[in-house]
């Protein structure tokens, strides 16, 4: 493609680094992700893959914004307060890039939904708050061959993954989802709202790489950040033969197992 002279003034730091360039920046424009939940995590997320021109970015949330959300969630404002999360993200996002199409889903995440949901883009971002919809996420990414970058936060801890089609998968961790109640959650247990950031900056880059294919993909490791110690620290996560939708014999072959799911962000 020809860019434009505005775009070429808008993506000049992308085009000059030899990893990207104008071929990168291309294949960014032409690229699509969805995020799951505009919420926390999501909304780093969603502003750094618009400001990178991710040309199509889908956001799923049937959630409206709450005066609660904007200690951590920075794509809300006060005055959208009351808006659909999916709306005011995509007022966010026109703000930032026009060369942005933004796909606001106002619908609950489930069984019967997410995998023609996942079909339309190449690369999902969890940023969920709870087990039943991380799962959930999985499963409907290891069926449909998409590669799912998931991220957790908690107090002043976060988690950061990528599980590729043919590695391992959230499973292989996390065998199934704990009781209810037995995990705290951000609305119980409270969060650093720059934890968010931290944790969805990070997201956003995760998810720039697999799109550009550039780098070494964070597939088969699991990175954990303790603020309060300023720690990182990254484990290796070998795909289990046992478990039961990647492993030598999956028993999970469809979404039929899963119930309903909570509020997808926190």
């Amino acid at each position: 493609m020809d860019f434009t002279e505005e775009q070429i003034h808008r993506y000049a730091r992308h085009i000059i680094l030899p990893e990207v360039g104008g071929v990168g920046q291309e294949k960014l424009l032409g690229s699509s992700a969805l995020v799951i939940g505009a919420g926390g995590l999501g909304s780093p997320v969603i502003l750094y893959l618009a400001a990178a021109g991710v040309g199509t970015i889908g956001v799923i949330d049937d959630d409206d914004v709450e005066l609660s959300n904007l200690q951590r969630q920075i794509i809300h404002t006060t005055s959208r307060i009351g808006l659909p999360k999916v709306d005011s993200a995509a007022r966010a996002v026109a703000d930032i890039n026009p060369d942005v199409r933004l796909v606001p889903i106002r619908q609950r995440l489930d069984k019967d939904n997410a995998r023609a949901i996942f079909r339309d883009f190449q690369v999902v971002a969890d940023g969920s708050d709870n087990f039943p919809t991380r799962f959930l996420v999985n499963d409907a990414c290891r069926l449909e061959g998409k590669t799912l970058v998931s991220a957790a936060i908690l107090r002043f801890d976060g988690q950061l993954a990528t599980y590729k089609p043919g590695g391992p998968c959230y499973r292989c961790i996390f065998r199934e989802a704990p009781p209810e109640g037995h995990v705290p959650t951000c609305s119980s247990a409270g969060v650093l709202g720059a934890i968010a950031g931290t944790m969805g900056a990070m997201q956003a880059t995760e998810v720039l790489k697999e799109l550009l294919g550039i780098g070494e993909s964070l597939a088969g490791k699991l990175v954990i950040y303790d603020a309060l110690a300023v720690a990182f620290r990254t484990v290796r996560v070998p795909r289990d033969p046992g478990c039961p939708l990647c492993g030598d014999h999956p028993t999970i072959t469809d979404l039929s197992g899963h119930g309903s799911t909570a509020n997808v962000c926190g």
